[in-house]
């Protein structure tokens, strides 16, 4: 399901916090934030929303601010009103409700009556509906509070903030794309969303601002994804969370839940993948479930689209306060660990700034934990010492009286109460809902037959990557040819033909061909991620990974990288241990992406008519080669750390659905094509300007002039680097061209090659490309031992800007430099060993 807009227009208005109105300015409340003893003290003085605030004036020394609200005036901090959001009246269209109106509009009725019809067309806009009618008695109200807005504040079209928080493999991003019509990937298995991903949508008078935050088990920080998790929940204050919970693992999924029960904040549970719950003759009093829990349960299958649009109206019913099963409820810890509690807690509350922005309780049972991040945010209060002394007496307390530390007997007690809540709510399975998958992983992950089945699903991938990709790829290359003759029909000889057809249609033609081949090799990886078969190649690969000093987790984003380097880069965030992380990122340019495919493609094509599945499969098994000796090195001389458990779901198989695998294909396309019509473009003009300028005398062949142009003369320059690797300058300039991205590598050499528009005509000419001049003058520049090394080169060489970019961000600069210089020496050793050594045979 997909929600639209709702047919009423909005006027969009800013919304901003409290403190940030200045003297005299009046705004209308529209949420408040804050936690405990802050938030029920807040409210209690009038500050909910509906109601009209004033700001009157700043104390001497500007902190605090004194504000009339409902006719009579208090003061707060900037800390405290900051926690206030507001709409400022000044700005709402058409309308002024300043000082003097809403005394007019206090006195007298007929002024109210007069200028109704102007207002009415503002209400329908800001709030979707008439202003409601009110009637003398109603004056004095609606001077203090504007009797109208509470209501439509109530029921306008407000904006509520939703961050959708679950454990990996729960459907979490399933739903995200479903009620959002985002694009998100999704997959099978940790770490897939490693950043969080926004969408906007309306549905009846709300607009939901949706957040899909990484998938994490937990929000404590032994990951970076969790911390990441928690953070955005304190510090972005969502006026909702929706925890998505998978139905067929609830024991598990609700772990996450209690630590959102002590945060204290607005949770809506999503019960997922109710319908495989149901299948295994499970049963479940959700609903009763929710009112223990005091968090309103919804039923959902995301896959399908049911029970979405029933969620958001119970979000927007939380939001409002409307729902009769909200209610904050305190897990129970037991007598010594509650007491410990009540100790921490205490000391936290003699800080005001603090317990208003976070739950005192939660702080507390965080320091138990001995959680370094709560111990920092506290660092700043003037009681920390005494609170950091505290801390560690209870904790030893606590040891000495449990024989573990207090963070395994607060699990301990989550787990307690949950398995207690369900043993009053749910009815087991009455059939084994792992069955089938175990009976699939007799074969899939058998120590015998699972490697021989995982590279065959491979070699079958890049086999279909050509084979079926040639179909479509010939009818794009008659399109791209048709429109290269017809515009060179069309205009008049000169230098912007030239441009228009030997630059832009040559190179972007000549890349866009591949457009088919990337869309099979990203319909296998979908297949794969969905089926929940990318877990189990981690699994049978960790005992490999293991000894060459990775980490089994690590098989996901190296996997990750055949599609795009930079995602898989991002997607070692789900490592625990940064040495892993770091040593990952690393080797993830080796594992060939799908940008250098069309090269490959190319060079396969023109050189390896026979066995083209096995020619592509051997540079991808090489550059696995490189990955795995290099990860050996690096163990050695920079990470010689122990290395973090291996400990890794193993999600039951299931059949993707044919929206996933078309979004994720259309989405990869979209981005390719759009590549096409910027980075590709760019450098296919960039590339024919060098190669056409100067433009010479006249007398000069085309290969000579090309020779004297800017691009050759770049060419020859690097050409002695490279002459030992079995590449001309034409070849160089391609490689230098690839350094913005790979398919600019292909677009390059069909510009400098005048090779026209189509796969085919470029496949000829550089079958029959040869030397001009020197001592190989009239020998063939491409072989297929250049071909083959040439695809080396680019398999190892600098990996795109937008790689390295990647890198710096997650490992720092020093890193991001070496891996610059570290995969261009290696590509010009391999290369140069292919070469020499393929020479003499």
């Amino acid at each position: 399901m997909q929600n639209h807009p709702t047919s009423e227009e909005s006027v969009p208005v800013r919304h901003l916090r409290l403190s940030a109105l200045k003297t005299s300015e009046v705004g209308l409340i529209t949420k408040v934030f804050g936690h405990g003893s802050f938030r029920n003290r807040i409210t209690e003085m009038g500050f909910i929303r509906g109601k009209i605030v004033k700001v009157i004036k700043n104390a001497p020394l500007q902190d605090p601010v004194e504000y009339e609200i409902m006719g009579y005036r208090i003061a707060l901090r900037h800390s405290e009103a900051e926690l206030i959001e507001v709409m400022p009246i000044s700005e709402l269209p058409k309308l002024k409700l300043e000082t003097d109106s809403l005394d007019d509009f206090k006195h007298h009725r007929s002024h109210h009556q007069h200028n109704r019809k102007r207002h009415s067309k503002v209400w329908r806009h800001l709030f979707g509906r008439k202003p409601p009618h009110h009637h003398s008695h109603d004056a004095k109200r609606a001077a203090h509070t504007s009797h109208e807005w509470p209501g439509a504040i109530r029921s306008g079209n407000q904006v509520i903030n939703v961050a959708l928080v679950g454990n990996p493999n729960s459907g979490k991003t399933s739903l995200f794309n479903l009620a959002s019509g985002s694009h998100e990937r999704v997959g099978n298995y940790s770490g897939v969303t490693v950043d969080a991903k926004t969408a906007r949508f309306h549905q009846g008078h709300y607009t939901f601002n949706l957040v899909d935050l990484p998938g994490t088990y937990s929000i404590t920080e032994y990951t970076p994804e969790e911390l990441y998790v928690r953070t955005h929940i304190l510090r972005e204050m969502p006026d909702v969370v929706i925890n998505v919970v998978d139905a067929t693992n609830l024991e598990r999924n609700l772990f996450l839940t209690t630590q959102l029960i002590d945060m204290d904040i607005k949770v809506v549970i999503a019960l997922n993948m109710y319908d495989e719950m149901e299948q295994t003759g499970a049963r479940l009093d959700y609903e009763h479930l929710g009112r223990m829990l005091g968090i309103p349960i919804v039923p959902t299958v995301a896959s399908q689209g049911t029970g979405i649009r029933r969620l958001f109206d119970t979000v927007a019913k939380v939001f409002e306060d409307k729902e009769p099963t909200v209610r904050h409820i305190h897990i129970n810890y037991g007598t010594d660990l509650e007491e410990a509690i009540g100790i921490l807690q205490n000391k936290i509350w003699e800080n005001s700034d603090i317990v208003a922005l976070y739950s005192s309780r939660y702080l507390a049972i965080k320091l138990l934990e001995g959680d370094q991040s709560s111990f920092k945010l506290l660092e700043k209060c003037a009681n920390f010492n005494d609170i950091a002394k505290t801390q560690a007496l209870l904790k030893q307390k606590l040891e000495k009286r449990f024989g573990e530390n207090p963070e395994s007997a607060i699990a301990d007690a989550k787990y307690g109460f949950i398995v207690g809540a369900l043993e009053e709510t749910y009815q087991g399975e009455t059939h084994d809902k792992h069955a089938r998958t175990g009976r699939i992983d007799r074969i899939m992950t058998d120590k015998i037959w699972g490697l021989p089945v995982f590279l065959l699903l491979m070699w079958v991938m890049f086999q279909a990557t050509f084979t079926l990709g040639a179909i479509p790829a010939g009818w794009i290359e008659s399109g791209v040819s048709w429109l290269s003759d017809t515009v060179t029909n069309l205009m008049a000889e000169g230098s912007l033909r030239n441009l228009i057809v030997d630059g832009i249609i040559s190179g972007v033609g000549g890349v866009i061909v591949f457009l088919p081949n990337i869309l099979i090799l990203f319909f296998f990886i979908s297949l794969m991620e969905d089926t929940g078969y990318m877990a189990r190649a981690a699994f049978i690969m960790d005992k490999l990974m293991h000894k060459i000093g990775l980490h089994g987790k690590s098989f996901i984003p190296l996997l990750m990288g055949f599609g795009c380097n930079v995602p898989a880069i991002m997607a070692t965030r789900t490592l625990e241990s940064r040495k892993d992380r770091i040593l990952t990122m690393l080797i993830i340019p080796f594992m060939s992406c799908s940008a250098r495919l069309p090269v490959y493609v190319l060079l396969i094509s023109a050189f390896f008519p026979k066995n083209q599945g096995l020619v592509l499969l051997s540079v991808y098994l090489f550059g696995i080669l490189i990955a795995i000796l290099s990860s050996i090195l690096f163990k050695r001389v920079f990470f010689r750390r122990d290395e973090a458990p291996f400990v890794m779901e193993l999600p039951p198989y299931r059949i993707p659905t044919t929206r996933s695998v078309v979004r994720h294909m259309w989405s990869k396309g979209v981005q390719y094509l759009r590549k096409m019509g910027t980075i590709i473009l760019v450098a296919s003009v960039i590339v024919w300007a060098l190669s056409h300028y100067p433009t010479g005398d006249g007398s000069l062949t085309p290969a000579q002039q090309q020779e004297q142009s800017y691009i050759g003369r770049i060419g020859k320059a690097i050409e002695p680097a490279i002459r030992p690797l079995g590449f001309d300058w034409q070849i160089g300039v391609s490689l230098v061209s690839g350094l913005a991205a790979k398919e600019i590598v292909v677009s390059t050499m069909a510009v400098l090659t005048d090779a026209g528009d189509n796969e085919i005509t470029l496949t000829e000419k550089l079958q029959e490309q040869v030397y001009t001049q020197g001592d190989r003058a009239g020998e063939k520049v491409y072989t297929p031992l250049v071909a083959y090394s040439m695809m080396i080169f680019i398999l190892l060489y600098f990996p795109c800007i937008a790689a390295i970019t990647a890198i710096r961000k997650e490992a720092g600069r020093s890193w991001a430099a070496f891996t610059l210089f570290y995969t261009t020496g290696l590509a010009w050793l391999m290369s140069f060993i292919v070469y020499q050594v393929g020479g003499l045979f």
